[in-house]
């Protein structure tokens, strides 16, 4: 019976480890709207966005003057990246099953309007947003960040 138990345990732990790294690798999110000049940059390289582009942790958004992008996360989070901003996506993690994870971006310039999603209000201190002065620890709420330049 007890190599029964063994076993089991082994089974579940090789299906978590499974779980884990499937999704590391899944998309963050996905484009909902994009006007103007806008722009994802992966792994050094920048490609246009456009509606249905998947977000990926360790992404960064990046609009010009006219451009604005909206971003549903996996956890229902809405991002709204305005003019003129370059936001970066370090980590994000969520499981839909437990809504457990993290969210942490920086907004190095420009604005981001948050709603915030599942994962603030089940993982209260796992969802953190970075300036270049401030860092603000989200627990379930709406806001705007706006960084002007210089600061």
């Amino acid at each position: 019976m007890t190599h029964i138990r063994a076993l089991n345990l082994a089974i579940a732990t090789l299906a978590l480890t499974s779980f884990a790294a499937i999704a590391a690798d899944a998309p963050a999110g996905m484009v909902k709207t994009a006007k103007g000049s806008a722009s994802i940059e992966r792994d050094g390289k920048q490609s246009p966005v456009h509606p249905g582009a998947t977000l990926m942790a360790s992404d960064r958004v990046l609009t010009g003057a006219d451009g604005s992008v909206g971003i549903t996360l996996r956890d229902e989070t809405l991002l709204a990246v305005g003019p003129n901003s370059n936001v970066w996506l370090e980590k994000y993690a969520f499981d839909p099953t437990s809504h457990e994870g993290v969210l942490n971006a920086t907004v190095k310039r420009g604005t981001l309007g948050v709603i915030s999603g599942k994962l603030s209000k089940q993982s209260p201190g796992a969802v953190q947003f970075r300036t270049p002065t401030s860092i603000l620890g989200v627990r379930g709420t709406e806001f705007v960040i706006d960084v002007k330049d210089g600061e």
